[in-house]
C-alpha cells in the first residue's frame, strides 16, 4: 500500500474507533433521557463504526500487529511512556487549572498504566512457563489484577464487586 493511502487508512481507523465509543456514550445518554429508540439508533451506528474500524485495521494490520514478543515489548514501552510522561503532564495541567475530577482521573489512569506495564513484563514469564491466568479489570479506573481480585482496588479504592473477569 502506498504511503498516503496507508496514512489515510490509519487515520480512518482511529476516527472510526473514536466514533464507536462516542456513539456508545450517546446511546447511554439517550437511554438515561428515556429515549430508547434513539439509544438503539446510536448503538446500531456504533456497531457499524466498529465494523468500519475493523476493516480499516485489516488493511494495515501488518503495520500494527507484529509477533507476540514484539507486541509485548511495544505495549510495555507505550504503557511506560504514557504513565511516566503523558499522564503526569496531563495531571499537572489539570491541577494548575483547578480541574479536580480530571486530575483524579488522570492520576488513576497514570497509576493503572504503570501496573499495565508491569503486567506486560510478567507476561513473558507466563508465556515461558505456559501458565494461564485470569485477569480482573476494575471498571472504575482500569487497574488490571493478575490472578486474584483485590479488595479494595489499589488505585481507586473500588470494592471487589467492581472488577470484571477476563477469562481465556
Amino acid at each position: 500500500m502506498k504511503e498516503k493511502t496507508r496514512d489515510n487508512v490509519a487515520k480512518a481507523f482511529i476516527g472510526e474507533a473514536k466514533a464507536y465509543f462516542r456513539l456508545l456514550a450517546y446511546a447511554e445518554k439517550a437511554q438515561e433521557e428515556d429515549a430508547p429508540e434513539v439509544a438503539l439508533l446510536f448503538r446500531a451506528v456504533a456497531e457499524a463504526e466498529r465494523v468500519h474500524a475493523t476493516r480499516h485495521l485489516g488493511l494495515v494490520r501488518e503495520l500494527v500487529v507484529k509477533d507476540t514478543d514484539t507486541n509485548l515489548a511495544r505495549s510495555f514501552q507505550r504503557e511506560k511512556s504514557i504513565s511516566e510522561n503523558e499522564y503526569p503532564e496531563f495531571l499537572r495541567i489539570a491541577e494548575e487549572e483547578g480541574e479536580t475530577l480530571a486530575a483524579l482521573v488522570f492520576s488513576q489512569s497514570r497509576d493503572a498504566e504503570g501496573f499495565h506495564a508491569k503486567l506486560y513484563e510478567r507476561a513473558i514469564y507466563h508465556m515461558i512457563k505456559a501458565q494461564m491466568t485470569t485477569y480482573y479489570v476494575c471498571q472504575v479506573c482500569g487497574y488490571v489484577a493478575d490472578g486474584k481480585v483485590p479488595d479494595p482496588c489499589p488505585v481507586c479504592g473500588a470494592s471487589k464487586d467492581q472488577f470484571k473477569a477476563v477469562v481465556p
